[in-house]
């Protein structure tokens, strides 16, 4: 066989362009997913001018996602060849579709009521470091010095960016931090059990189910703890950004981000993922008005200097 063949019968130039153009095509997915999720920041907002609640609003959003999701399941399903996943598999799913968009949604949604936004993003954005140990603790997966140090200038630029925000007086201070790391470690634990699933049973497949169990629990809780008529009586802007927040802020950043895992992996993933805190800065300042400092255009620098190393590494 000739020395430059492969097994199956491509060329090592072939093979490492091809392993370079995936790791590129994730990292791209990776941060297109980041940035789409950060929008989300932005429509609430601009719904918020309307009078309407916190609880309404995600209740109208996954409303609006469901039936994409619903839809992609269908055809995931008629797929000619198509295993079906096993029992085991199918709890994993739910338990994962619970623990990483509806716990983590409710205890970050908790948590924002006692601490400062500042605060929240200092906090939730451990997740990258939580889902890097995790893997290394249950998984055996190595931590490599350059993801240690493309975590290390992502959080140090996350911590520069916001810093103005971060207010640690109150009486439940302390209760709303530990809600806020509950919301981190459960979307850790979604990334991490999310890798291990997606390679066996697919990622539009895996976040279909995923997404339909969340968005069917926090409808459930908008039905026990809301009137019913209080999504039939909204202003029809708040309608607009559901939809808006249903198909931009969920469904496409969701398969991103299912995309993106299947291609670098959880960990490096949600690296990059640190690039929400910045783009949700620099999107407040297009569209909302909102000034941005020379602080946070220097956190802005030093996470994108961290997304670059990572990027980098990947290539080759």
């Amino acid at each position: 066989m000739n020395a430059n063949l492969t097994p199956n019968g491509n060329s090592v130039v072939q093979t490492i362009n091809a392993g370079q153009r995936h790791a590129l095509t994730g990292i791209l997915l990776a941060l297109a997913a980041a940035i789409f999720f950060s929008v989300k920041a932005i429509f609430v907002k601009l719904a918020y001018r309307y009078g309407v609640d916190a609880v309404t609003l995600l209740a109208l959003r996954m409303i609006f996602a469901l039936p994409f999701f619903v839809v992609i399941a269908a055809i995931e399903e008629r797929r000619r060849g198509v295993v079906r996943p096993s029992r085991g598999q199918m709890y994993a799913i739910v338990g994962l579709g619970l623990i990483g968009y509806y716990f983590a949604s409710l205890f970050d949604f908790v948590g924002l009521q006692y601490v400062s936004a500042g605060l929240e993003r200092l906090i939730l954005f451990l997740f990258p470091a939580f889902t890097v140990l995790i893997s290394a603790i249950f998984l055996g997966r190595r931590i490599g010095r350059v993801e240690v140090m493309a975590m290390l200038l992502g959080y140090i630029g996350i911590a520069v960016a916001v810093h103005q925000e971060v207010v640690l007086d109150g009486e439940h201070t302390l209760f709303g931090a530990v809600m806020v790391f509950g919301s981190t470690l459960a979307y850790a634990t979604y990334l991490v059990g999310s890798g291990e699933l997606i390679p066996k049973i697919g990622a539009r497949r895996f976040m279909a189910y995923a997404m339909i169990v969340s968005s069917l629990a926090i409808i459930a809780q908008f039905v026990v703890t809301h009137d019913l008529s209080g999504l039939l009586q909204q202003p029809l802007p708040v309608y607009g950004y559901g939809i808006a927040m249903a198909v931009l802020s969920t469904v496409l950043p969701a398969f991103m981000l299912a995309g993106a895992i299947h291609r670098i992996g959880a960990s490096q993933t949600s690296i990059i993922g640190g690039v929400g805190p910045v783009s949700t800065i620099v999107l407040a300042a297009i569209f909302l008005g909102e000034s941005m400092n020379a602080l946070q255009i220097a956190g802005a620098a030093l996470v994108i200097a961290g997304v670059l190393l990572l990027g980098v590494f990947r290539a080759r």
